[in-house]
């Protein structure tokens, strides 16, 4: 026979539970206060420790900014701020399986070509003369490494905005984040930087154009020449 056992709870664990249907229910906003430590505990009619484990679920779910001395704030959900949340476990798989770098480099090649097709079909006159001014930023950066690659990372999640879908810009900014813990030292003095820019400015003028197999095989040489700029090694 079957069973269906009820299982008891933790009590921080039905504390979590209640937390988060205040935010929920209560209408709390970005940036509204959660109520003291106090406040919650006479509320729920239990003691500190099952309190603070619960706000500290809380917040390594992104759901509130916890700072010491301080009442915690209900954070803004993002998909950014929601992928971002899985940043540290990233780098730890990243770190111990070479299969793993090479996974993330072909999974950010299959999502920036479909990026760049989308960019053709829909991008503005504004949003052409943003990316050349990031690309013309870029140029004013060579010898700063960590600028270069910040403007390079802005280039690429500018074409993912253009989609208008913030999912598709908070998982470029994870992707970019995540490689570029890989890329930045075997970047600095490779030379390659000139080849960054005249490969940008050539995706440019494909969206410009609403060329889309150009702007995309313009990216697939893009990515595929810079690929080997990643690795475990750094």
């Amino acid at each position: 026979m079957q069973t269906d056992r009820i299982v008891k709870r933790k009590l921080s664990d039905e504390v979590l539970e209640r937390l988060k249907r205040l935010i929920i229910e209560g209408g709390m906003k970005p940036g509204d206060e959660m109520p003291s430590e106090r406040e919650l505990m006479e509320r729920f009619g239990v003691g500190r420790p099952a309190i603070r484990e619960a706000m500290q679920l809380l917040g390594n779910m992104g759901l509130v900014a916890i700072s010491h001395g301080e009442r915690a704030r209900v954070l803004e959900l993002t998909p950014l701020s929601i992928i971002r949340q899985v940043d540290q476990s990233a780098h730890i798989m990243l770190s111990r399986s070479p299969d793993s770098l090479e996974n993330l480099k072909n999974a950010r090649l299959f999502f920036e070509r479909g990026m760049v097709r989308e960019a053709a079909k829909k991008a503005t006159k504004k949003q052409i003369a943003e990316l050349r001014q990031t690309l013309a930023e870029q140029k004013g950066l060579l010898g700063k490494a960590d600028l270069f690659i910040a403007a390079d990372m802005r280039f690429h999640t500018q074409i993912a905005a253009i989609s208008g879908n913030p999912i598709f810009v908070g998982v470029s900014e994870a992707l970019l984040g995540w490689l570029k813990v890989y890329h930045t030292e075997l970047l600095i003095w490779s030379g390659k930087e000139k080849y960054t820019l005249a490969e940008h400015e050539d995706i440019i003028e494909h969206l410009a154009a609403r060329d889309a197999d150009g702007a995309e095989k313009a990216m697939v040489k893009h990515l595929e020449r810079s690929r080997n700029l990643y690795s475990l090694s750094n």
